[in-house]
């Protein structure tokens, strides 16, 4: 049974941790600190999921992801290095890791398209510019259409125009550079302009439009 010290002691501790930066906090791990793996845990493990369940599209396996990522960070952490950016370490395992899952989905079957049909029962057949999508609605068309795109393609369409990182740091998790990934930006918009007029015509012109802007 801990003693009321010991229990203080680590409460101190958590209220330090949760005002400490990511760095600060990555630091902790390669100094064997416990309590700074659980903060990093509670700051990051939303963000993380997000990020993977748009790679691979199932919420369960996503979560074992983002618990596996974890689990690596604990493991490797004598590995960080203080000069890499915190984010660009922690999403760099995390989306490694996924795009092993995908591999390994992919090889059992072949992936089908879950959202065709969830599509066509939102939007009723009716065509409707962009602005008027509703989010799921953007969702699915993208995780349908996204399998037109290579793995670079879609991991840096996904961190820079989703999920807003800069253009240095998905370079860094991708491990190329920042001309490398305007160029996967650019191919990733192109195939999915093309997917989208090809197979749905109705939004063809808001399409062409964004081409156009």
């Amino acid at each position: 049974m801990a003693t009321p010290q010991l229990v203080y002691s680590q409460r101190q501790q958590r209220c330090r941790w949760g005002e400490a930066s990511d760095r600060d906090l990555l630091e902790g791990l390669r100094g064997d600190d416990e309590l700074a793996l659980d903060e990093l845990i509670r700051r990051k493990t939303q963000p993380l999921l997000q990020v993977v369940l748009r790679i691979l599209g199932d919420l369960e396996e996503s979560r074992d992801v983002v618990q596996t990522a974890f689990l690596r960070l604990w493991e490797n952490r004598g590995r960080f290095d203080p000069r890499w950016s915190p984010n660009t370490w922690i999403y760099r395992i995390a989306t490694n890791l996924a795009i092993d899952q995908l591999r390994s989905r992919r090889s059992r079957e072949r992936q089908h398209e879950p959202y065709r049909h969830h599509l066509h029962q939102v939007t009723g057949g009716v065509a409707r510019s962009a602005g008027e999508l509703q989010a799921r609605e953007v969702r699915a068309i993208f995780e349908e259409l996204a399998q037109e795109l290579s793995e670079k393609q879609r991991l840096a369409f996904l961190l820079r125009e989703v999920e807003g990182l800069p253009s240095s740091e998905v370079a860094a998790i991708l491990d190329c550079r920042e001309s490398t990934v305007r160029n996967h930006l650019f191919n990733a918009r192109k195939v999915l302009q093309r997917e989208i007029r090809r197979r749905y015509p109705e939004y063809a012109g808001a399409a062409r439009h964004g081409e156009a802007g």
